[in-house]
């Protein structure tokens, strides 16, 4: 028997690149240990090939009085650097879901993220190939139009990007500007940099979720608590794509992104009558 029971007589669609689509919250992650975490926050949003992911765990300290990256404590930092986040495309090939990540806020891992999918009730399962772990994933209510996503590559610096709508829901994603080392946790890393300023870097990955609103598109939850609340103001020209951002002290800022895969058609607004443009 697996570590879910079938919950309603309304199952979900078969997992597929087709239906997977949508916002994904985890319950449960177990290792044959006997260790179990059901406590981290964490939302995997499925858009058509392309996902973001965001991990948070409990015990999150106030960062209210927290405006910009230099201002970050190291209480604050150690929090952050417990974090999980990655943004690629997910692929299916010989019966396994492969969640390929072009952005990780870890340190790359030295194993690929590879699992079984299946369906019991209106639990979905995920089951680990090279680690051997099982999840409990719940589909969210949202709305499925528009539908898009792209791959970014920010025009100045090089850094990779990502972003994903579904309905009034949105997730964005920035990698660091400079590489961790490899083989290490995020929180080794902080205890071996040479000053605050550089542990402060190693954190600057950016991966948020928020809503599109009349308000604009909000940022409500992120890796960089510093950032939510904050509009992500996206404008479309052709092949780019501008954001908003602000600097390490928390100066507004303009990011200047190609598009170098979308997928779907672009859609940034609500029409005043509420239709989605």
């Amino acid at each position: 028997m697996s570590i879910a029971e079938p919950l309603s007589k309304t199952p979900l669609p078969e997992p597929s690149l087709d239906t997977l689509p949508g916002l994904w919250s985890r319950s449960l992650i177990a290792w044959p240990d006997g260790r179990r975490d059901t406590t981290t926050w964490v939302n995997w949003f499925q858009g058509p090939g392309l996902y973001l992911d965001l991990r948070q765990p409990e015990g999150r300290p106030d960062f209210s009085n927290t405006a910009s990256l230099a201002e970050l404590t190291p209480e604050g930092m150690d929090w952050l650097a417990r974090q999980e986040g990655f943004a690629g495309e997910l692929v299916h090939e010989d019966g396994w879901f492969e969640w390929r990540r072009d952005i990780d806020f870890q340190p790359q891992a030295v194993y690929s993220d590879m699992g079984k999918l299946w369906i019991e009730g209106e639990t979905m399962i995920e089951e680990g190939k090279d680690i051997p772990y099982i999840e409990h994933w719940h589909r969210e209510p949202i709305g499925t139009t528009p539908c898009w996503g792209a791959k970014l590559r920010d025009r100045d610096t090089g850094q990779k990007g990502a972003i994903v709508r579904m309905g009034s829901l949105f997730m964005f994603a920035r990698e660091r500007l400079y590489d961790v080392p490899g083989g290490m946790s995020l929180l080794d890393c902080l205890a071996g940099a040479e000053d605050i300023a550089a542990a402060q870097s190693f954190l600057d990955c950016e991966i948020s979720q928020g809503a599109v609103t009349s308000a604009g598109w909000i940022l409500q939850r992120s890796s960089l608590p510093f950032r939510e609340g904050k509009p992500l103001s996206p404008i479309l020209g052709g092949q780019t794509l501008q954001t908003a951002d602000t600097d390490r002290d928390g100066k507004p800022a303009a990011r200047f992104w190609e598009i170098t895969d979308l997928r779907g058609t672009p859609a940034l607004d609500f029409l005043p009558n509420g239709v989605q443009s």
